[in-house]
């Protein structure tokens, strides 16, 4: 059992050397330090978020709130639970002598990425509100999990469970709303109604 996880780890770190310095090029040193930097993807979130409060009606306010609830969740579970749980350190800071280390090392832990969940969070709540932009944003969000690896703070493998743990706790949270949508309807309650046409008429 201990010999196959430290082969995976092995493999894991092969593939993180590969896809960090094996395909360096100076397009993707530049491009993959700005959609990975915090502050950046900050600032875009908060823009979205301003753009369907004022643009997106009463679809856009639900798709907030789902929004809000989703990130905040696995926000907390990946930092506060996971990452201290499992205490995988992070490349930046395990063998940064032997990577192209393109941003600051970041914290200490790295498994599961933030980055990734996060990012797969917005794109599996949005996909769910605005099912033609799907595609975009889930490679907008695999975009994201790459540049972490890229740039030298996250390996594959945590930015594969990152998006799988983004992608799950998006579904609970959007399964609760369903719940609430349904029995919200049954009560004629139309505050969680978003469509254009009455449901009552159908």
């Amino acid at each position: 059992y201990y010999k196959m996880i430290d082969k995976i780890v092995e493999i894991d770190k092969q593939v993180m050397v590969f896809l960090n310095k094996t395909i360096s090029n100076p397009i993707f040193d530049i491009i993959m330090p700005i959609i990975t930097n915090q502050n950046f993807l900050v600032f875009s979130g908060l823009m979205l978020i301003g753009y369907l409060a004022y643009y997106g009606g009463k679809r856009g306010r639900i798709t907030i709130a789902v929004l809000l609830i989703a990130a905040g969740a696995s926000d907390a579970i990946c930092f506060q639970i996971i990452k201290p749980l499992v205490g995988r350190i992070r490349p930046s800071h395990e063998f940064y002598e032997y990577i192209n280390l393109l941003v600051s090392k970041g914290g200490k832990y790295s498994f599961p990425s933030n980055h990734a969940a996060n990012s797969f969070v917005f794109a599996t709540v949005l996909s769910y509100f605005y099912d033609k932009k799907k595609t975009f944003l889930y490679i907008l969000a695999s975009a994201i999990a790459f540049s972490r690896v890229y740039v030298g703070v996250h390996y594959p493998l945590d930015i594969f469970f990152g998006a799988i743990i983004g992608y799950i706790i998006s579904w609970i949270i959007l399964s609760m709303w369903v719940i609430i949508k349904m029995r919200e309807l049954k009560r004629g309650k139309m505050w969680v109604w978003y469509a254009t046409t009455d449901p009552s008429q159908n």
